[in-house]
């Protein structure tokens, strides 16, 4: 039995979203990476610029007898869209329409029934907290959103 459901949702969350027709155009991308700014539209699962971890548990017993428990998490993840331009408006729309993607993907549909659980790795999975920077650098606009997407489970 894993100690922790944490990485197998992590695991499950990549292979969902890169997945996503609507995030096609985005490199979605297991922890940190070099920067590269050739790619445009990035989307981090487990790593922001600002987090100190990528992902927060909590666990603790489910009921009397010790025989299983619930866990609690919060994967850091964090959406960037740049440009060589200057048009912040653009970046900051498309940067909260990339992460609009990641929460229509979590979502259950008919052909996705299952997504909020992560394929069956967690009890659900949803987004919960967000936080939107903005820049002008020397290589352009950038606009990025860090947000949280938390999950329970059993073990």
């Amino acid at each position: 039995m894993a100690t922790s459901r944490a990485g197998a949702a992590i695991d499950a969350l990549l292979a969902i979203l890169k997945a996503a027709p609507g995030l096609s155009d985005a490199a979605v991308i297991d922890g940190p990476t070099t920067t590269n700014y050739t790619q445009r539209r990035r989307l981090y699962i487990g790593w922001s610029p600002s987090a100190e971890q990528a992902v927060s548990i909590e666990q603790d017993f489910n009921a009397a007898g010790a025989r299983t428990r619930n866990e609690n998490f919060a994967i850091t993840c964090y959406a960037e869209v740049r440009a060589g331009d200057t048009d912040m408006a653009l970046r900051r729309t498309a940067v909260f329409e990339t992460v609009a993607e990641v929460e229509d993907a979590l979502r259950a549909t008919e052909a996705a029934p299952d997504a909020p659980t992560l394929g069956g790795v967690v009890l659900w999975a949803h987004l919960t907290a967000g936080n939107f920077t903005q820049q002008q650098t020397e290589n352009g606009a950038l606009a990025g959103l860090e947000f949280t997407v938390s999950c329970r489970a059993r073990i």
